[in-house]
């Protein structure tokens, strides 16, 4: 049950969004421009980040989310989603994402963790000013929309499915105009 009346039963970040549509829309419209615009990184790339971050947090429903969405852009199974999170560094993902996924993991850790050596690693692999930079702000968003999640003790679907069946309603449909309730 959630530390607080959100006087509906929806599961994450459902939650609060719908308890606080004036909250929702500009952190959809965040989550939209940092998972779905354009961009040399791709969206599951991306939502890779933040479903790696996720789980750095421990938050279920957002690593799970966002893992079923990796899993749909990169059209992988579930146990590649998994293996990344536990040891990417010991998976079939490029170098530059192997390098991605350490700033992030810094980021989690705290913005100051995230080096010059981290830096120039991933630029030798080939990643842009941009790249690193949307790296870092994904990472640190998804810090905070943790938080929000946790923080609130919001309830999380245990059966891995659920994410996976909604990934391809919430690819198509995007963050913004999100309507939680739904």
């Amino acid at each position: 049950m959630a530390h607080i009346n959100l006087e509906n039963d929806f599961p994450g970040i459902r939650g609060p969004m719908a308890f606080s549509p004036a909250t929702a829309k500009p952190l959809n419209d965040l989550a939209e421009v940092l998972l779905r615009s354009d961009n040399s990184l791709s969206r599951g790339e991306r939502e890779l980040i933040a479903a790696y971050v996720s789980s750095l947090n421990d938050c279920a429903f957002c690593q799970n989310v966002h893992g079923g969405l990796a899993q749909h852009y990169l059209e992988c199974d579930s146990a590649f989603i998994d293996a990344v999170k536990k040891d990417y560094m010991d998976t079939n993902i490029s170098d530059k994402m192997k390098a991605l996924l350490w700033i992030a993991e810094k980021v989690q850790q705290g913005g100051k963790n995230v080096t010059a050596e981290q830096i120039d690693a991933a630029k030798v692999v080939g990643a842009t000013d941009k790249e690193i930079h949307d790296t870092v702000l994904i990472a640190a968003a998804f810090c905070m929309f943790n938080r929000y999640v946790d923080g609130l003790a919001t309830w999380a679907p245990e059966d891995k499915n659920y994410y996976i069946e909604r990934a391809k309603q919430r690819a198509e449909e995007g963050y913004a105009g999100y309507d939680a309730s739904k």
